[in-house]
């Protein structure tokens, strides 16, 4: 089985699998059953950050320093909040476009299990206001599961937890379809850099950070720099990539390989590592600038503490918060190898080559 295969293989199990922001118990013991054969220790914090640390195997002079690659672990999704006879209402957690919920097939989390529902719109004819031809907002869609209203109240309540029930989808020139692979297609990523470090010799500890709640409230980047004190973080996410009827200047091009950030939250000497990474591991890349916020767990990371030097490194996708976004595998295998190469260079003068520039 070659490499692409057995990354298809992890992200068909980790985007089958439940985990909207402040729900990420099922996802994160998945992830750990991957990562505890690759790295030395894990561990899950009082929020519910999954960490795993893969320990320096090369000696350094001087203080032991730390990297953190933050990959989130959470995805859109949505929650109960009343049942209105045999139908139920539900908001969103994290950004849903209303445009693509009608004919959606969900899976209600409750308690005695995932009950199965589809999303419905009112017939315009039977609405009591007038969208003309604009879609029908969240507020007026339903969820319809087949339950009367008596069984259905009997079975589901405000507060269970709603995800999109597509299953993974395999395509054509190793191209890979799936909901929640925003970020999912990080955390396969990160896998392969562990996979690439066993056979390499690093002078710094590599830290592995699964964070929590990136999509609502970014609290797992929030604290995961305070527990491990890294000396660099960077926030592996994914970026939009190009597609039908988008601006071409800010998207990239599927299995164009990594995408280096530039911007408020990156800095400016790390941008220009991982760029001269890629041309000497002759890696293809694209380059994104940021005028403002990355919209990343970088955001948070960047200032935790005195500050953390933070970068982006990013995964092209199409069709992001929807169910059914779609990305490159060879994108993920490079970005992966593009994370262990950054390690692989890691040494004691590396932070004192970080300098501002104008």
């Amino acid at each position: 089985m070659n490499d692409i295969e057995k990354i298809k293989e992890v992200l068909t199990n980790l985007c089958s699998l439940p985990g909207p922001s402040g729900y990420e118990a099922p996802i994160s013991e998945a992830v750990k059953g991957i990562w505890s054969e690759l790295v030395d220790e894990t561990s899950v914090s009082n929020l519910g950050n999954l960490y795993g640390l893969k320990k320096a195997n090369a000696p350094m002079s001087g203080k032991p320093r730390s990297v953190l690659f933050a990959a989130h672990m959470d995805a859109v999704g949505m929650i109960v909040t009343e049942l209105v006879g045999e139908f139920i209402r539900f908001e969103e957690i994290g950004g849903l476009d209303p445009r693509i919920l009608p004919g959606q097939f969900v899976n209600i989390h409750a308690k005695q299990g995932p009950i199965k529902g589809l999303i419905v719109m009112p017939s315009r004819t039977l609405t009591k206001e007038d969208y003309g031809t604009n879609p029908i907002p969240l507020k007026d869609l339903l969820i319809d599961t087949g339950y009367e209203a008596d069984e259905l109240k009997k079975l589901i309540r405000p507060g269970d937890v709603i995800t999109f029930a597509n299953l993974p989808v395999s395509m054509q020139d190793d191209t890979f379809s799936a909901h929640t692979l925003d970020n999912r297609a990080s955390i396969a990523a990160l896998t392969i850099c562990l996979q690439e470090l066993q056979t390499i010799q690093h002078k710094w500890n590599v830290y592995t950070v699964g964070t929590v709640q990136e999509e609502e409230s970014l609290a797992g980047a929030k604290t995961a720099p305070f527990d491990l004190k890294p000396d660099i973080a960077v926030a592996i996410d994914v970026t939009h990539a190009s597609s039908p009827l988008t601006k071409g200047w800010n998207t990239f091009t599927l299995g164009g390989g990594p995408v280096i950030s530039y911007g408020m939250n990156m800095h400016p000497a790390l941008s220009g590592m991982f760029k001269e990474i890629c041309e000497s591991e002759r890696i293809p890349y694209a380059e994104e600038f940021s005028p403002r916020m990355s919209g990343t767990d970088a955001i948070a990371m960047q200032i935790v503490n005195q500050g953390i030097p933070t970068m982006v490194v990013s995964i092209p996708l199409r069709y992001m918060h929807t169910a059914n976004e779609l990305v490159s595998m060879k994108d993920i295998q490079n970005v992966g190898k593009l994370l262990a190469a950054f390690v692989r260079q890691l040494d004691e003068n590396t932070l004192d080559r970080l300098v501002w520039e104008d």
